[in-house]
């Protein structure tokens, strides 16, 4: 299993961000337990979906806002229905994580049995990095890459030229930072299967 724990930065200097990550992320994200309040500014999810939990622990640790950890391994089964309540390697790795993700440029760490943790984890932090630098109007363009649309069909909604399209793109590292999370997606679901998971 895969256990995401992320803690709001600056929480005592800005305001709760808890409650709407909750709601939106439990509203969009497949889980097997839910995106709960753990303590104080921090929320955790259980999820089975390597691909998934990849690209929200990307997004959140390149907002800035968040801190976050992965940790993959067991967990003590049956869980319980409440996410704050489960036990477990995987829980506990995910609490290694967050912790160390605090002290990092990413905001991003990963903590698992197994060494490929240590690469998944530069990889992320590095696709975090790029994903952080981003700016709107490549993600204009790169949201609706994503949704199918070729470049020129991006070109006439916004209302600009292909090129531009493509250089929003290029300069966003934008298909480069997608293949990197896809990758380590695959990476992380082989640890699972390795590990029993």
């Amino acid at each position: 299993m895969i256990v995401l724990t992320i803690d709001q930065r600056r929480s005592r200097s800005s305001d709760d961000k808890v409650e709407a990550l909750v709601k939106q992320a439990n509203a969009t994200v497949p889980v097997v337990r839910p995106f709960q309040r753990t303590a104080g500014d921090e929320i955790q999810a259980v999820m089975d979906d390597a691909s998934e939990a990849i690209r929200l622990a990307v997004m959140m640790a390149a907002s800035g806002d968040w801190s976050v950890g992965i940790g993959f391994g067991q967990v003590e089964t049956p869980l319980p229905a409440e996410t704050r309540a489960g036990r477990g390697p995987a829980f506990e790795f995910a609490r290694v994580a967050v912790e160390r993700a605090k002290n990092t440029n990413a905001h991003l760490a990963v903590h698992g049995p197994t060494n490929e943790a240590s690469r998944l984890e530069a990889e992320l932090q590095l696709t975090a990095a790029v994903v952080s630098k981003r700016r709107a109007t490549a993600w204009e363009a790169g949201t609706l890459a994503d949704e199918g649309m070729t470049q020129q069909q991006i070109a006439v909604r916004l209302g600009i030229t292909q090129q531009a399209v493509s250089s929003r793109l290029s300069a966003a590292l934008w298909f480069e930072a997608n293949r990197m999370m896809d990758e380590a997606a695959k990476s992380l679901a082989r640890q699972l299967k390795l590990i029993g998971e």
